[in-house]
């Protein structure tokens, strides 16, 4: 017997699709010696003719799986956003595309279910099998090879290498360097789009004494990306502010501009980058911060808030007027938050107007305008403006100024729900903040709403997570905060496939909602300190910051570790 059975299956599956006689699938039968899958298929090719795609076909109509044609996928950076590469080069399998919560995945054995199991457990989808060539498989997830620098850069790199490497000596003339070389526009698009990929907020610049460096910011934590040779940093420095129409030859005075990055890629990447260029001690350094306009607004009860938290603050944004404040460093998701606020109360019943710098996200149904201090058009020129145009709800981005804060509380007392944020490091601390700036307390309190503080914490991976009982200092900081002790999790230090061998997949907000109530008025207006007033809120209830990242300790969204890093133990 020259056929396997699978291969028999095959066979008859070609006489069906009429590619084979009944005569030629008895000469194949009759052949005297054992034929393997690759010297069967060379054997049909060469004998009958028959194309790849037509065998493709066939096996597929034999195990019962859907052929798919992988030569025409196109491998880019996010295809091994699931799967790993080396995981895919060892398996011989190709992630093809997601739908929802099915991961579409090309197999060349089809037969290995183990595999299909551990596949699902990785990712944490419904993997769903589509047979591929075992040739083509294997050529494109070993397309960018076992590379030593960052994938999709190693082309371009090689060639920055070739144009700029170091010469013997290190003085050159930095004017040699051209900002308008195709490896120099190349290397500026991959970089984007490389952070893009990777699903950076953050890309930082940093020229050394020898290097310039790029560094990605995912999940709140930096990690280097890539090194090149100082001489490139100001041509691909130059290349950036001709891209967001900066002057090129200021090199001693900050910067601050806009890459709308749609307009230099063919890629369909529609995201805007905040821009900031910085003279330092070794040259210009630049900051791009990525702002997709491709995202939605997450909804309320996806931030993290706990359900306390998310009635009280609910009930709060819905209130006909006042003032709302979030606090917290850049960062730390108060933007985010504010515009999942304004899209669950938008309604076309209100009329919503939005001071920004720079405008984030654009939200349907909400009128924004983008501030430019360079014109005179400031958070409180625009306020000004809006006052005048009957609004029901006005965000500002930020309170920064005297004359800021005394037209936003002037806003909230007079019939205007206003939302803004300021840059404070916990909820009572903003009373103090406003009244520095000239506030005076019995306005304050009149207007003010509710203060809440907030910051992003690191989401432990759940597929590697591992699970322990806290002891000593661990367990007494947990059961201070919260009254509660159990099993709690670690990141595991290997991590996993699904987190990138971190640990961590993700963030989450952590929240200190303060209501003001009659006592919080009586005290804002007698100018307690601070630390009388946090007392007072934490009466009222109130979850301080420290306490509400107990609480995602207890869930098994983060550890315990992740939490005293963002935030330290209440005094």
């Amino acid at each position: 017997m020259a056929l396997g059975k699978i291969q028999t299956q095959v066979v008859a599956s070609l006489e069906e699709m009429g590619r084979l006689t009944a005569a030629q699938r008895a000469q194949i039968a009759a052949q005297p010696t054992e034929f393997s899958g690759e010297a069967l298929d060379r054997y049909l090719e060469e004998e009958f003719r028959i194309s790849p795609l037509q065998l493709l076909a066939a096996k597929a109509k034999a195990v019962g799986l859907a052929p798919f044609n992988v030569a025409r996928i196109r491998v880019t950076p996010t295809t091994y956003e699931r799967i790993p590469q080396d995981f895919c080069i060892e398996n011989n399998v190709l992630p093809i595309g997601q739908v929802g919560e099915i991961l579409l995945v090309a197999f060349a054995n089809p037969f290995d279910l183990s595999l299909l199991t551990k596949l699902q457990e990785m990712t944490g989808k419904r993997v769903v099998r589509v047979l591929g060539r075992e040739r083509e498989i294997r050529d494109k997830v070993s397309k960018a090879g076992t590379t030593h620098g960052p994938a999709g850069f190693d082309d371009v790199v090689q060639r920055v290498g070739q144009e700029y490497g170091e010469a013997e000596s290190t003085d050159f003339v930095e004017d040699d360097v051209s900002e308008e070389s195709g490896t120099i526009i190349q290397l500026s698009n991959r970089i984007i789009e490389d952070a893009y990929y990777a699903g950076a907020s953050d890309i930082h610049l940093e020229p050394w004494e020898k290097e310039i460096i790029v560094r990605y910011r995912v999940d709140g934590v930096c990690h280097e990306k890539l090194r090149m040779p100082r001489k490139v940093g100001p041509a691909l420095i130059a290349r950036l502010k001709i891209m967001c129409n900066l002057d090129i030859a200021e090199r001693r005075l900050p910067q601050d501009g806009r890459i709308v990055f749609k307009q230099f890629s063919k890629k369909g990447i529609d995201i805007d980058l905040r821009v900031s260029t910085a003279p330092l001690n070794h040259g210009e350094g630049v900051v791009m911060r990525i702002l997709d306009k491709q995202k939605t607004t997450l909804p309320l009860p996806s931030l993290g808030f706990t359900d306390a938290n998310l009635t009280r603050y609910r009930s709060v944004i819905r209130q006909p007027y006042g003032m709302i404040l979030h606090c917290g460093p850049t960062g730390s998701g108060k933007s985010m938050t504010l515009y999942s606020a304004l899209n669950e109360i938008n309604t076309p019943d209100i009329v919503i107007r939005t001071a920004e710098d720079p405008i984030e996200y654009t939200l349907s149904g909400i009128n924004q305008m983008q501030m430019h201090r360079q014109i005179g058009l400031t958070f409180a020129s625009a306020l000004r403006s809006f006052l005048r145009q009957d609004p029901d709800i006005i965000l500002v981005g930020e309170i920064r100024d005297k004359e800021t804060a005394d037209i936003a509380v002037e806003a909230a007392l007079t019939g205007h729900l206003l939302m803004s944020t300021l840059h404070t490091n916990d909820a009572p601390s903003t009373v103090a903040r406003l009244t520095d700036m000239g506030v005076e307390p019995f306005m304050l309190s009149s207007s003010l709403l509710c203060v809440c503080a907030q910051r992003l914490m690191r989401r432990v991976c759940k597929q590697c997570r591992v699970a322990y009982e806290p002891e000593g200092r661990e367990r007494e900081i947990i059961e201070k905060a919260i009254g509660w002790s159990g099993q709690i999790y670690r990141r595991n230090p290997k991590g996993c496939a699904k987190c990138g061998g971190n640990g961590y997949k993700g963030r989450v907000g952590i929240h200190e909602l303060m209501v003001t109530d009659d006592a919080l008025v009586v005290g804002i207006n007698k100018q307690l300190e601070t630390s009388e007033l946090k007392k007072i809120a934490v009466r009222g209830g109130m979850m301080t910051l420290h306490q509400d990242s107990m609480i995602k300790v207890r869930e098994g969204i983060s550890t315990i570790e992740e939490a005293l890093s963002t935030v330290p133990p209440d005094l």
